[in-house]
């Protein structure tokens, strides 16, 4: 018990004897005493309260980052024990889930409704020991969050916050106002009127469902453990990765995708450039970002560009010199801010051959792109197509949406030859 708690809980105790003994008329000398001695001790006491309260609220400023996130900690280990392959012999032979598969997907069917075993989005992160075509990752640890799980995403890299919902519509609250400080023109005259402060709400809603069918053979499940779990978890991440990322950018907002930021009705500024591909056309976009405020310098906009487009500027060498377009870039904007995919964005059209590119900036933390995932991963077998050989086909089903927070912090350009 903290030394404060018990100071205080011996202040009330005191209290309770004075006001016994106060409410006596004709106390005798014991008495009198008595209150002599509690009155001393509640003046010392009162002391030793102030102290233990300064003593304790330096403690509780020591360790606030650690209680404030042992609660994500606690369950990211809880995840990092998810095992995929006791869902998937559940759904094939019936067996019971055990340990943290078990309790894990309990709490998550008691958040919402599942046709078949939900799956958390931070059990697809790929762990230690599973091999890719480029070799053996060193995977960061996992964490509640699901940003990690697809790090190299161009969506995660272009700033954008994939947000975990558990039900309902959503919607995010962004400052579009522009409150203007005025001076006032005479010693007794008003400063400037009043300027509205006005919020639009970004909404998304669980309205465009994901699918991914894989098939497991019997061998397969045979081999229990860690190869049907980095199969399974492998191409999963890399599946809905790949979509998410194409969605995101270029989503029809038909037939069941979500309105990518490069299709949908956001009101982004968009700039013909219809020139070949140059630092001076990016630069452009990147004045008007700095003109807006919307950047404090080129180092703090993002830039998604074609493969064929650092093709094209690296090979352009200036005048007499050994420096390219593409050097220049690098010069304003940093290396870590340069995302190149052939996935979202569509590839080049027409005669000269042009293409679009995308630059965003964060702003006061906000981020230009909103991703909402509802709920887990809903895991659902089916178990006829496959009964003749012995096989498992599931199907994965993800609810997502995707919205910008101000149209100020993006800017497409097209026509880049």
């Amino acid at each position: 018990m903290l030394e404060s708690v018990k100071i205080s809980r011996r202040q009330s105790e005191i209290r309770q004897a004075l006001a016994g003994l106060v409410g006596k008329e004709t106390p005798d000398e014991n008495e009198v005493r008595s209150i002599g001695e509690l009155d001393t001790e509640f003046q010392r006491n009162e002391i030793r309260l102030r102290g233990a309260l300064i003593a304790e609220d330096t403690e509780r400023r020591d360790v606030k980052g650690e209680l404030e996130t042992r609660g994500d900690r606690e369950y990211a280990d809880l995840i990092g024990k998810f095992e995929m392959w006791q869902v998937a012999l559940a759904l094939d032979e019936g067996r019971a889930l055990n340990g943290a598969t078990a309790e894990i997907v309990s709490e998550l069917r008691a958040k919402g409704g599942y046709r078949g075993f939900p799956v958390p989005w931070a059990a697809l992160e790929k762990r230690v020991g599973e091999t890719v075509a480029s070799g053996t990752p060193n995977p960061m640890r996992t964490a509640p969050i699901i940003d990690r799980i697809f790090a190299d995403s161009a969506a995660v890299r272009m700033g954008a916050s994939m947000i975990n919902i558990d039900s309902g519509d959503v919607e995010y609250p962004v400052t579009t106002s522009a409150v203007a400080a005025a001076w006032a023109a005479t010693e007794t005259g008003s400063v400037g009127g009043p300027t509205a402060y006005a919020t639009t709400d970004k909404p998304m809603t669980p309205a465009n469902t994901l699918g991914i069918t894989m098939k497991i053979t019997r061998k397969s499940m045979k081999q229990t453990g860690d190869a049907l779990e980095q199969a399974v978890r492998r191409d999963m991440n890399g599946a809905i990765g790949v979509a998410l990322d194409k969605a995101v950018f270029l989503g029809a907002g038909s037939s069941g995708e979500p309105a990518g930021v490069l299709v949908g009705s956001y009101s982004i500024t968009s700039t013909s450039i219809a020139a070949a591909a140059s630092w001076a056309a990016f630069r452009g976009a990147v004045k008007r970002f700095l003109i807006a405020n919307a950047a404090g310098s080129p180092s703090a906009v993002r830039l998604l560009v074609r493969p064929e487009v650092w093709d094209a500027m690296d090979g352009t060498l200036i005048t007499s010199t050994a420096v390219s377009e593409w050097d220049r870039l690098l010069a304003s904007i940093p290396a870590s801010n340069v995302v190149m995919s052939s996935n979202a964005l569509a590839a080049p059209t027409g005669s000269p051959l042009a293409t679009k590119a995308l630059l965003t900036t964060t702003i006061g933390g906000v981020p230009p792109i909103f991703v909402g995932t509802w709920g887990a991963i809903d895991l659902i077998r089916d178990p006829y197509s496959d009964a003749a050989s012995g096989g498992l086909r599931l199907t994965a089903l993800a609810t997502m949406d995707v919205t910008v927070s101000r149209p100020a912090q993006l800017e497409i350009l097209t026509g880049i030859q």
